[in-house]
């Protein structure tokens, strides 16, 4: 079975002029719409956020182990660390 193609036939399509646009003033052919949030998000109640305490975490992380990584690189270059 052969699957319709995505785009209607533009000879069956009412309104088009030859070159496949509409007249001015025309409504164009139906096309899918997107649309926003419907009203203002309330704002969050807690302070600190699952999201917030995660990237903290996170960036704490990151931080340690980047001293770590200096601190060793350092006691290397002056023979602390056999």
């Amino acid at each position: 079975m052969t699957a319709q193609p995505p785009d209607p036939d533009p000879t069956q399509i009412p309104g088009l002029e030859p070159g496949g646009g509409t007249a001015p003033g025309a409504t164009p052919p139906a096309a899918p719409q997107t649309s926003g949030v419907s009203a203002p998000q309330p704002p969050n109640t807690r302070r600190f956020t699952p999201s917030l305490v995660l990237t903290v975490v996170a960036v704490g992380v990151f931080v340690l182990a980047f001293i770590a990584v200096a601190v060793l690189l350092v006691m290397k270059m002056t023979g602390a660390a056999g």
